[in-house]
């Protein structure tokens, strides 16, 4: 494994050379869809104000999430891998495939900073935050593609707006649901 810092995090994913397996590939990106989700839903009902408020509570969501993930996949792990204790290494890779639900306030956040310093205007700052978590979740087809030793295509276009419509009728049931 290289030792540039940021595969602690996510391993091979962006090597041509040593691409991350199947078995680590998917639940990471069913963890970055979910916490993108998550994170669109609590940025849309989102009161801007001149406070930190709204970056706590993105990221708020986005540490009580991951924090739920990990001690859910580790309750289920028990049933699936029965009473072998994990290695340390198979522990690492398990937390490491959620940590993608972890890393998708990040921006967002960020974001919100820029708003709240005075940069841009905080409501154009929240619309930005919620365009980038939707291209985001649209652009997880690229990477499945690119997985699959596939090149985009007019498919993959046609994939990725599929999926961030559906995304988005998701946070929307959520969104009116919920609040």
């Amino acid at each position: 494994m290289s030792t540039r810092p940021w595969t602690l995090l996510h391993g091979p994913l962006f090597s041509r050379d040593n691409p991350l397996d199947r078995k680590h590939a998917a639940p990471r990106i069913s963890a970055y869809i979910y916490g993108n989700i998550l994170i669109l839903a609590v940025l849309i009902p989102l009161h801007v104000e001149d406070d930190f408020v709204g970056i706590a509570i993105l990221a708020g969501t986005a540490a009580s999430t991951f924090i739920a993930h990990v001690f859910a996949e580790g309750v289920s792990r028990r049933v699936s891998d029965g009473k072998v204790q994990p290695t340390r290494s198979e522990a690492l890779g398990h937390l490491r495939d959620s940590v993608p639900i972890l890393t998708s306030a990040l921006l967002p956040c960020a974001i919100l900073l820029i708003g709240l310093i005075g940069w841009i205007e905080p409501r154009t700052a929240q619309l930005v935050a919620e365009i980038v978590i939707l291209l985001r979740i649209g652009g997880t087809v690229f990477v499945i593609d690119r997985l699959n030793n596939e090149r985009p295509s007019r498919a993959t276009l046609l994939s990725a707006g599929a999926v961030t419509l559906v995304a988005t009728v998701i946070v929307v049931i959520k969104v009116v649901v919920t609040h």
